[in-house]
């Protein structure tokens, strides 16, 4: 069983206000013309398909333009699509049961009622049935009352995705593998230690973690959220990352997209096909002779180096060798006391916010800001 493995595409992207639609068709016509070179039996797209929950009309006609690209591209696969966190789960669930007979699964709602059960997709080849579990980005709140007990309070992230895949029983003598938009940790690792992008949306106090554990009944989960392409310890759990850069963060990443080959049970192999963008983005540090020699239409984020304001065309100059300039900084000679000529600084911790307003806060007082920021948080208004 083959198949891609996509995710995080964030269809209507707006890197520093510039406009990625004709990047992101770019990089999706090359996804196109490997599924026709490759004939996966499947393709999944873990989540995030566009930026906002309330696309723009442009951004829904590319999508549209590259799900009708991918089905003539590979005629007999399986399209399987999740919701993300930035995704509008309703929206993305309408005309569910009409796409199923097209060979499209997508999938916008979790189990919210205890007699739902996750979406599984069943595919066969020689060697078996391969189950596939599709599960699109669950907030606690969304799924309360499919698995809590009738008297019990709140439950963790980690508690209710550990309920909702103990409910399907997955019979581990089988092939399976699940399709998930979710914050997933190896086993033992702090979220404090785990690199994370500018263009994710994090938590306070990363209340969305998951251990990976709650993954090991799954031959291979193809996980979405992510930006930057890494494994969970195991070859068999892994994100696959954006196939295009969104934030400066991402810079010199090798974008890709996955392809997944199930054997017998216990084989699994995988390859990463890369992508190569129209524009990269890149840093660029140097002194302004330096910088201006390497003029090109990427998107660049500038690290002038001097004590001196320059001249008085300087910005001028850079900008008209990089018609895609995102930002420009000054560094010191000695590499400190580092300011932004201009861009907005990254969003401050709320809680550390709350804080700084109030002051003078009880133990009791935060943990009740706290539970206040994280109900906010779940039901998407922060």
């Amino acid at each position: 069983m083959r198949f891609f493995h996509l995710s995080d595409l964030h269809i209507g992207l707006r890197l520093y206000n510039r406009s990625l639609e004709e990047d992101q068709r770019y990089v999706f016509r090359q996804i196109t013309e490997m599924a026709g070179k490759e004939q996966p039996d499947a393709v999944l797209i873990a989540g995030d398909v566009y930026d906002k929950a309330v696309p723009s009309a442009e951004a829904v006609e590319l999508f549209d333009e590259f799900l009708t690209g991918l089905a003539e591209a590979a005629p007999e696969a399986e399209i399987m699509i999740i919701s993300g966190n930035h995704d509008s789960a309703p929206r993305l669930n309408v005309f569910r049961g009409l796409l199923k007979s097209r060979k499209i699964h997508m999938i916008g709602q979790p189990p919210r009622k205890p007699e739902e059960g996750i979406e599984r997709v069943t595919l066969r080849d020689s060697f078996g049935d391969v189950h596939f579990y599709l599960l699109p980005y669950v907030r606690p709140s969304m799924v309360r009352e499919a698995v809590a007990g009738e008297n019990e309070g709140s439950l963790s992230y980690e508690d209710t995705l550990r309920r909702l895949i103990q409910r399907e029983n997955v019979d581990s003598s089988m092939r399976n593998v699940l399709v998930s938009h979710q914050f997933y940790l190896p086993a033992g690792t702090d979220a404090a230690d785990m690199e994370r992008m500018e263009s994710e949306v994090c938590t306070v106090g990363n209340i969305d973690q998951v251990s990976s554990e709650v993954l090991e009944p799954f031959d291979y989960a193809a996980l979405g959220h992510i930006h930057k392409p890494m494994t969970l310890g195991e070859a068999r759990f892994r994100y696959c990352g954006t196939p295009l850069a969104c934030s400066v963060s991402e810079a010199g990443q090798q974008k890709g997209v996955i392809l997944a080959e199930l054997g017998e049970k216990g084989h699994l192999s995988t390859r990463v096909l890369p992508l190569h963008p129209l524009r990269e983005v890149r840093i660029l540090s140097g002194s302004l002779p330096e910088i201006l020699a390497q003029a090109s239409e990427d998107y660049v984020s500038i690290r002038l180096v001097g004590t001196g304001e320059g001249t008085p065309d300087t910005i001028d100059r850079l900008r008209a060798a990089f018609p895609n300039l995102l930002e420009i900084r000054r560094v010191s000679e000695e590499e400190t006391a580092e300011r932004e000529a201009y861009l907005p600084e990254a969003a401050p911790d709320p809680l550390e916010l709350c804080r700084l307003f109030l002051g003078g806060l009880e133990e009791e007082e935060e943990a009740l800001l706290q539970d206040v920021i994280r109900e906010v948080q779940e039901n998407g208004m922060a």
